[in-house]
C-alpha cells in the first residue's frame, strides 16, 4: 500500500505563499488616486490596497463611486479583478507609484502615496 502524506505538501505550499506574502508587502497601505475615465474627464479619490492570507490584495476604491476588487501581484504587475469585463493592470514603479490602466485601456489611473 502506497501512503501519501500532505504534510511535504503543505510546506512547499508555505514555501510558495510565504515569499509571495513577502513581495507584496511593499504595495500595501492607502493610496491617492488620480485618475481619467474613457470619455476624457477627470476623477481623484483614495485607494486602500490590504493583504489577504492566501497570497491576494483586496483593493478598495473610493473615487466618487466605491469599489472593490482582488488581486495578484506577479513581479511588478497588479491584475485586480473588480467585476468589470477587464480587470485593472497597474505597473508598480521603482518610487512606489502605480500606474494602472482599466476598461481594456480606455481609463488611466495613478496611485501615489502622497497628494498632488
Amino acid at each position: 500500500m502506497i501512503r501519501f502524506s500532505i504534510l511535504p505538501l503543505a510546506a512547499a505550499v508555505l514555501c510558495i505563499a510565504a515569499p509571495i506574502a513577502q513581495a507584496q508587502q511593499h504595495i500595501l497601505g492607502d493610496y491617492y488616486a488620480y485618475g481619467r475615465n474613457a470619455d476624457g474627464t477627470a476623477y481623484s479619490g483614495t485607494v486602500a490596497i490590504l493583504g489577504n492570507d492566501n497570497g491576494t490584495v483586496a483593493v478598495n476604491w473610493s473615487v466618487g463611486s466605491t469599489y472593490s476588487g482582488i488581486g495578484v501581484l506577479n513581479g511588478d504587475v497588479l491584475t485586480v479583478e473588480w467585476g468589470a469585463e477587464h480587470p485593472a493592470f497597474y505597473i508598480v514603479m521603482p518610487d512606489g507609484e502605480l500606474h494602472g490602466t482599466w476598461g481594456d485601456g480606455a481609463g488611466l489611473e495613478l496611485l501615489t502615496r502622497t497628494p498632488r
